[in-house]
C-alpha cells in the first residue's frame, strides 16, 4: 500500500490540491495528514472541509501546534501567526472547530507511528532539529517508521540496530529504502509554507509493501495562494513566504 504523508498544509488550498492530485496520480491509496491544517493561509475553512472529507472516508488526521491553537489560545506565536489563527478562527464554522478540536495528538500502529512534532511528549511541541532529537522520537515511538511534519524540511533520520543515529537530506523523487531492521524516522516537509527559499509544495509517499519512502517537491501556484492572503487583509509578511518559500 502507498500511503501520502501531508503536513503542515497551513491553509493553503492550492498546495493541498496538487499535492491530493499528485499522491492520487501516484497510486496513493491511503492518505495521513500530519497536522497544522490552517494557520499562515487564508483558506482554513476550504482546507478543513476537504481533510474532514478524507478522514471520513479513511484518512488518519492528527492535530498540530496551530490546530491547537485556534481551540486555546498560545503565548508563543509571533503576530502574523496569531493574525491567521484569528482569521481561521473567525471563518471556521463550529463543525470545523471541533473537528480540530478532536484530533489526536499521535497515532500508533503496529508498525507505524503518526505525529505532528515529536513522539516524546507530542503535546510540547517539540522541533526534531538534531539527532539527539531525533533519537527521543524514534526511541519513544517504538515503531520501525515513525512519520512527522512541524519543522518544515524534508530530512530523513535512522536508527540502527546497536543503536546509532543518522540522518541524510532527500533528493526529491527518489525512493529511499526504509527496511524495518533499522528504526525510521520522516519529516516530510510543509506542503503550503516550505521554508528552504523553494516555493513549490512538499509531501512524501510511503510504500509499505517495498518498505520504501519518496519526498517530493511539487510546483503549484504559489502567487495565486499569496493573492488570496492579501485579499483575505492578512500580514503582507505571511503572502511574501509563500511566494518565497521562505
Amino acid at each position: 500500500m502507498i500511503i501520502a504523508l501531508l503536513s503542515d498544509i497551513h491553509a493553503n488550498l492550492e498546495a493541498l490540491d496538487t499535492c491530493l492530485k499528485h499522491a492520487q496520480a501516484n497510486g496513493a491509496m491511503r492518505y495521513v495528514f500530519l497536522g497544522d491544517l490552517v494557520g499562515y493561509g487564508s483558506d482554513a475553512r476550504s482546507t478543513v472541509e476537504v481533510i474532514a472529507k478524507h478522514a471520513a472516508a479513511g484518512a488518519l488526521v492528527v492535530k498540530g501546534n496551530h490546530d491547537e491553537a485556534v481551540e486555546k489560545r498560545t503565548g508563543y506565536m509571533n503576530e502574523s501567526a496569531q493574525e491567521a489563527i484569528d482569521w481561521a478562527r473567525k471563518t471556521l464554522n463550529e463543525n470545523a472547530k471541533s473537528f480540530l478540536a478532536g484530533l489526536p495528538l499521535c497515532v500508533r500502529e503496529e508498525k507505524l507511528c503518526f505525529v505532528h512534532a515529536s513522539a516524546s511528549f507530542p503535546e510540547r511541541w517539540d522541533y526534531i532539529d538534531s539527532l539527539s532529537a531525533a533519537r527521543k522520537s524514534i526511541e519513544t515511538a517504538e515503531r520501525a517508521h515513525t512519520f512527522s511534519g512541524h519543522v518544515h524540511d524534508q530530512m530523513l533520520y535512522f536508527q540502527t540496530g546497536v543503536g546509532k543515529i543518522g540522518s541524510f537530506r532527500p533528493v526529491p523523487g527518489t525512493p529511499i529504502p526504509a527496511k524495518s531492521h533499522h528504526r525510521w524516522l520522516a519529516l516530510v516537509g510543509s506542503v503550503g509554507q516550505p521554508r528552504d527559499r523553494n516555493p513549490a509544495a512538499a509531501y512524501a509517499l510511503f510504500d509499505t509493501t517495498r518498505e520504501q519512502i519518496t519526498f517530493y517537491r511539487i510546483p503549484y501556484d504559489h502567487h495565486a495562494a499569496a493573492r488570496k492572503i492579501r485579499e483575505a487583509g492578512l500580514s503582507e509578511t505571511l503572502a511574501y513566504r509563500v511566494e518565497k518559500g521562505i
